[in-house]
């Protein structure tokens, strides 16, 4: 069975939920497209994980792209203006969730970070598969071709476009494959408490708030959410299991 998964966040819990309802086997796939660090505690734990599953590919996602752009780098004798940028790019990190991850790698030895630094850095940004017959790009944000077909100065790359880009609701998707990706919940493409994985004739979105509070309550029109998983061999959905105070509402 091939299965796959976006933005976990950190949150261990709603990945065990997500794991003991899969029940992987050595015979199967997870395919996990980025964003498996930051906001909540657990993410480099959860990442170490993954790293040593034999059954599991990964993609890269803003988050790591963030946390290699920060750390993976020689920061010593800048000058000024080199300093500054740094200094953004710690301030980007942090506001998008990263000091509870930068704190924890403060804590374990650095052979450990060169490791999943090492492993990080040599992640692809889409990786293509065949299921039953049907072509799909797997994706965090945006397919890497699209970079040369967007003119947009904010991406100092394709790699960086392909990690961070939020595609809209009505954009063209070059080639003939489906595309299913992460970054963007999918509260943002159709109205559904709690969020649920979304799909159109040449996309799918499976992110649905993972990393989000564990409540339901909307703050500034966005909806708290769950972690998914989906299973492309028969496009079964799986949603980790909320807490009472969740299903209540």
């Amino acid at each position: 069975m091939i299965y796959v998964m976006s933005d976990i966040h950190g949150n261990l819990r709603r990945f065990n939920s997500i794991m003991e309802q899969i029940n992987l086997t050595p015979d199967d796939t997870l395919y996990v497209l980025g964003d498996v660090i930051d906001r909540y505690p657990d993410g480099i734990r959860i990442l170490r994980k993954l790293m040593s599953m034999e059954n599991v590919r990964m993609i890269m996602g803003n988050h790591e792209y963030m946390m290699l752009d920060v750390l993976y780098r020689n920061d010593t004798g800048l000058d000024a203006k080199e300093q500054y940028k740094q200094e953004q790019r710690i301030r980007l990190w942090y506001n998008n969730g990263g000091l509870v991850t930068h704190n924890y790698l403060k804590h374990i030895r650095r052979s450990v970070r060169a490791e999943i630094f090492s492993y990080l850095k040599s992640l692809p940004v889409n990786i293509d598969i065949t299921v039953n017959g049907i072509d799909y790009k797997l994706v965090h944000a945006a397919p890497e071709e699209m970079y040369y077909d967007c003119i947009n100065l904010r991406y100092r790359n394709s790699r960086e476009f392909s990690v961070w880009h939020r595609l809209g609701r009505h954009e063209d998707i070059p080639g003939e494959y489906t595309l299913i990706f992460g970054h963007t919940p999918t509260y943002y493409y159709q109205d559904n408490l709690p969020m649920r994985i979304y799909r159109n004739s040449r996309v799918i979105g499976i992110d649905c708030g993972a990393g989000t509070a564990e409540t339901a309550e909307y703050r500034n029109g966005f909806c708290y959410g769950r972690l998914a998983c989906l299973r492309l061999d028969d496009m079964k959905e799986f949603y980790s299991e909320e807490s009472d105070e969740y299903e209540k509402l």
